[in-house]
Order: C-alpha cells, then sequence, then structure tokens
C-alpha cells in the first residue's frame, strides 16, 4: 500500500482579488482574519474571510510518493539495504550472508564504530564492496527478549531518518527472526513498515520552502509469506492513517482549524462508512447545552458538536449486534482562556487544545477503515475559547444539559464545562457500554507525570486494567490517579450545584471528580492527556509537534477487549467490572 505526503495546492475560489484585510502572502492570512457565525445575532464587527483564501479544503492534495510493498526473500543487488541486529551483534542468517558477500564489511564497521545491536542505535556501511549497493544501514534491536512490536518500529524508525538523507530511490528492508524473538518475519516487516511509515510524517504545507525532500520513491520488506505480511499491515496502515490525521488537526493553526472547519473535516469520514452528524449552537440550545454554549459565547465562531457512528457489528437485519462503545472528545480549537486569560507566553500551544478530538476523530478513521467488527460513536465538542464583549464571565451561572448548574469561577477552565453536556448527550442518547473522554483538560497533570503518561481517572477497574495493558502495548502509556469523596467536596458551590475549579489543589483530580457527576451509572473512564497531545521532545516516531497520541492506544483497546472476536467479549467484562471503582460521594 501507499505511503501518502500532503502537498499544499493553493487554488482561488474566484478570480477577482480579495483586499479585506488579507495578508499579500496567500499562505499566511492576517493575525486577526476571523469569520462570521453564520446566522449568528451577535454584535460582532468580524469580517468573513474572502472565498478562496486559504481555507483547508482548498488547500490539500494526496499525492503517492513512496510505495511500501512486501516480498519473500528479499535480496537486492542495488540501492540501499536496512538490516536488523541484534545485541552483542548477533545478525541473523541473512545478514550473515551479506557480511560474508561484503568481505565482512558489517564486522569491520561495527569494531570501528563501537556498534552492539543496542535498541535504537544505527551504522551507516557506504558503497560496501563486491554487493552493487549503494550503502547498508544496520539497525540495532537490542537482545532478542527486547524484540517487541514497538522496538521493532522505533529500530525501523531511526533507520528511515539515516536512509531519507541519501540519495537512492528504492531501498529494502530485511528484519529477521533469531531465536528468542516472539515475533515471527512477517510480524517483523510489517511493524518495520509501520515504523517507516510513522517516521515519515511531516507536516510542513505552509513552508513556501521545502528542506530535506527525499528522492526515497519504494521500499521493499522482506518477509516469509506475502500475504500474511500484507493483511497485518492493512491494519497498521490503517492505524496510522488515524494516527496522521489526529496530528494533522492537532498541528493545524487556529485561523485555519475553527470548530466549523474541524466539524467538516469529521463529515469527510463519512467517505469510509461513518455516518456524521453535526449539531449547531441553535440544536445544542434546544436540548439545554447551557456549558458548552457559555464556552462558544464569545467566539466569532459557531461551536459544533459533532457525531460520528461507526456501525461495524450489526445482524442480517441491521441491526446493531452489540452495544456501543463511546468514545467523548474536548475540541477546545483555540483556549485564550477567555475573560480569565492565559499569560502570552506559551498560549500559541493552545492551537492543541483539541487533542482530545482529534484523538476520537483519528480512531474513527482507523476503525472504519479497517471496519473493525464493533459499533462505536465518537463524539467530539468543537470550541473556541475567546474574551469578548459577549464573552462568559468568572461568576457566572450555567445550566448544563443533565439540568444541574455550574458557577463557573474560572473561564479558563473551560473544558470541562464543554466536556460535561457532551458525555451527558452521550450517555443518554446512545445507552453505552462504556465511554472514554479524553481532554488536553489540565496543565497540572503534566506537573504530576510530565510527558511520559497520560492521567487516567475511572470508576470502574476492569477499563483501568484494559487501558493500561493497551497503553504498554502501544507505547501509549497511562497512569491510574484517585477519585473519592473528599476530592468530590472540593466543587460543591455555595451558589450552584457545583463550580468548575476546585479549592485546594489536585487539579487534575477535581476536573476528574466534575466530569463524573455527569456520566450517571455508565462505566467510565477519563483520561488526561494535557502531556501527551504534544511533545517538547521528540521519540522516533513522533517527530512532529503534534503526536497523534489516543489513536495507537484506543485502537488496541477496541481490538483486544471490545471487538467481535477479541478475546474479552464485553458482557464478559461488565460481569467483572460490576464491582466500581469508586462510590458515588457526595
Amino acid at each position: 500500500m501507499p505511503l501518502r505526503a500532503k502537498t499544499l495546492s493553493y487554488v482561488p475560489n474566484g478570480s477577482q482579488p480579495c483586499n479585506r484585510g488579507v495578508s499579500r502572502s496567500p499562505l499566511i492570512p492576517e493575525a486577526d482574519y476571523h469569520g462570521t457565525r453564520p446566522g449568528a445575532q451577535r454584535k460582532h464587527s468580524h469580517k468573513r474571510p474572502c472565498e478562496g483564501v486559504f481555507f483547508a479544503e482548498n488547500q490539500e492534495k494526496w499525492e503517492i510518493v513512496m510505495k511500501f510493498s512486501f516480498k519473500a526473500s528479499a535480496r537486492p543487488s542495488d540501492g540501499a539495504l536496512v538490516l536488523s541486529v541484534y545485541a552483542d551483534n548477533a545478525l541473523g542468517a541473512f545478514g550473515r550472508s551479506v557480511d560474508a558477500d561484503t568481505g565482512g564489511a558489517l564486522t569491520r564497521a561495527f569494531a570501528a564504530k563501537s556498534f552492539s545491536g543496542k535498541s535504537g542505535s544505527t551504522v551507516e556501511i557506504v558503497a560496501p564492496a563486491g554487493s552493487g549497493l549503494s550503502r547498508i544501514i544496520v539497525a540495532g534491536l537490542g537482545t532478542p527478549k527486547e524484540a517487541t512490536a514497538v522496538s521493532v518500529e522505533n529500530a525501523a524508525a531511526e533507520a528511515f531518518a539515516v536512509l531519507r538523507k541519501g540519495g537512492d530511490a528504492a531501498a529494502t528492508y530485511v528484519f529477521e527472526r533469531v531465536a528468542g524473538v516472539k515475533l515471527d518475519n512477517n510480524q517483523l516487516a510489517a511493524h518495520a513498515a509501520f515504523g517507516a511509515q510513522m517516521r515519515s510524517y511531516e507536516f510542513d504545507r505552509y513552508k513556501t520552502k521545502k528542506k530535506d525532500k527525499t528522492s526515497l520513491k519504494a521500499i521493499t520488506f522482506g518477509c516469509e509469506r506475502k500475504a500474511a505480511a500484507d493483511k497485518l499491515w492493512g491494519d497498521l496502515h490503517a492505524v496510522a492513517d488515524g494516527v496522521f490525521l489526529a496530528r494533522d488537526l492537532v498541528n493545524e493553526p487556529a485561523n485555519i482549524l475553527h470548530p466549523e472547519e474541524f466539524a467538516k473535516r469529521c463529515k469527510a469520514l463519512s467517505k469510509l462508512g461513518v455516518k456524521v452528524q453535526v449539531l449547531g449552537e441553535a440544536q445544542m440550545k434546544k436540548l439545554g447545552m447551557g456549558a458548552f454554549l457559555g464556552v462558544s459565547q464569545g467566539s466569532a465562531f459557531e461551536g459544533q458538536l459533532a457525531i460520528m457512528q461507526w456501525q461495524g457489528d450489526t445482524n442480517a437485519k441491521g441491526e446493531l449486534a452489540s452495544d456501543w462503545c463511546a468514545f467523548v472528545g474536548k475540541g477546545l480549537c483555540f483556549d485564550s482562556g477567555g475573560i480569565s486569560i492565559k499569560p502570552s507566553g506559551g498560549m500559541e500551544d493552545m492551537i492543541g487544545d483539541m487533542g482530545g478530538a482529534a484523538a476520537v476523530t483519528g480512531l474513527m478513521h482507523t476503525l472504519a477503515k479497517r471496519k473493525a467488527k464493533a459499533n462505536v460513536v465518537g463524539v467530539v465538542a468543537l470550541a473556541e475559547n475567546m474574551p469578548d464583549g459577549n464573552a462568559q464571565r468568572p461568576g457566572d451561572i450555567v445550566t448544563s444539559m443533565s439540568g444541574q448548574t455550574i458557577a463557573c469561577l474560572n473561564t479558563d477552565a473551560e473544558g470541562r464545562l464543554v466536556l460535561c453536556d457532551a458525555l451527558w448527550y452521550t450517555q443518554d442518547r446512545f445507552k453505552p457500554q462504556f465511554m472514554v473522554d479524553l481532554a488536553t483538560l489540565t496543565g497540572a497533570i503534566i506537573v504530576s507525570l510530565g510527558h511520559e503518561h497520560a492521567g487516567l481517572f475511572t470508576n470502574t477497574d476492569g477499563l483501568a486494567k484494559e487501558l493500561s495493558a493497551a497503553g504498554s502495548a502501544e507505547d501509549e502509556a497511562v497512569w491510574r490517579l484517585p477519585l473519592n469523596g473528599a476530592y468530590n467536596r472540593q466543587i460543591n458551590s455555595k451558589h450552584a450545584d457545583m463550580q468548575n475549579i476546585g479549592a485546594g489543589g489536585a487539579g487534575s483530580i477535581t476536573a476528574a471528580q466534575f466530569l463524573q457527576r455527569f456520566v450517571n451509572d455508565t462505566p467510565w473512564v477519563h483520561l488526561d492527556i494535557a502531556g501527551m497531545a504534544w511533545r517538547p521532545k521528540p521519540k522516533p516516531v513522533v517527530h512532529t509537534w503534534g503526536t497523534g497520541y489516543g489513536v495507537r492506544l484506543l485502537n488496541r483497546f477496541m481490538a483486544d477487549n471490545y471487538e467481535k472476536g477479541a478475546r474479552k467479549t464485553a458482557k464478559k467484562t461488565a460481569k467483572k467490572t460490576a464491582k466500581r471503582a469508586t462510590p458515588k460521594s457526595k
């Protein structure tokens, strides 16, 4: 299957020039480039952007720039070759034959570079004699016991970083099994391809001068059985596509990805068979979503609630054969803090405050593309939190869809306000067997866990175990934190049913306690991904700011536990988790 990259294509809708405050560069609009809200009755003076000036639906074209394929007994006679090696430079049979054919070039390079096959390390041999190859890149996998799917992906990614800098048009990867490695040769090939693809992602569509362009057009991955490798790769490729979609959404600037544009991108999933419905503010007002609308009222863009449904487990009559699995994402396309405005330093990172919604959207893409045998609904709450004459004020009291009232003491604690209505809507309409919400909710979680784990809060022990296992398997780790009555009482309010901030520290926990008041008895997990949706430091498979965190985690969680044919059925899991981890607190 092809590896795809995005390139910019600026195509104006009309031939007339636009002179209403638009930057002369077709790429960068003015900083105050806003859009009006269709049908809005607010007295905003913002002008609508000119048609065709750098809207997302006009800017992308997909081009096949690199082809990935699998071949049994792949032995190249030219181009570049990527080999695996284990600890203490233990080569497989193929690697040993290459070393012999090149007169011991690999062995000499290992000695010269003090290379030992450590996991994640690489060594490059240029123009090895007697081979016809332009170069050989050797990727270390550590000890055979360390050769997991994740370590193979990381090693392949590091090798790809070296590979792409050369002038080769074609390359071959041969990651081979030795005694003690649990993965077979087909799994090694498929996960190597996944690692290379994950490393290939770039977000440079707004750069007019591209750097580091690669001439690489095709990579062949050696395997034992092509059909088996192709099947594994099909599912992994779908995961990569979902991760890339989530990364794109997080990386997009807020002047491009406003709530209405985000909703349009959700609608694009209909091409994969996802049923998409979008509620505007008028519809949300009828439903009583006062908490959500209070956040959105200061923005020039109308808030949106996008509901994405994938029905992959139905009977002969087309009826659902299993209950819904629900995922809910916070989608603040930009968070200024509102009237409780944030400091200017680092505020630009708040283009990523929709990382939870991005993960849910990417997950729905992946599940649909690989035709997951489950019924899944993804709900994303899309809004902006902006200061304005009509913006919500500290001290305002709003009524949520649940009927509970909320005193808004800090307008920068807005994510929980949009999420609480989205959670109530989801459990009320779909009656799911569980709900998982994802949100870049609190800075406090970064203080607690840094950028290594997402914070996990739940009312159901079994869900925590399943998500922890999925996180370990996919290198998207989670760490459970407590919920109890003492924390819950911190958000009681003297004037309303509750307030949107706690009083006494533990900010991540009190935020989760707030959300728990809107799930009723539904088994529920809250993932605070504020430290994970973007990374200050790169990882082998994540070399851009937006990570796409959550797509791999939740895809694995679904595949292992809730899809038809999974090791555990939802019914068995429900019985095991009937005992709540957290008693109802007053």
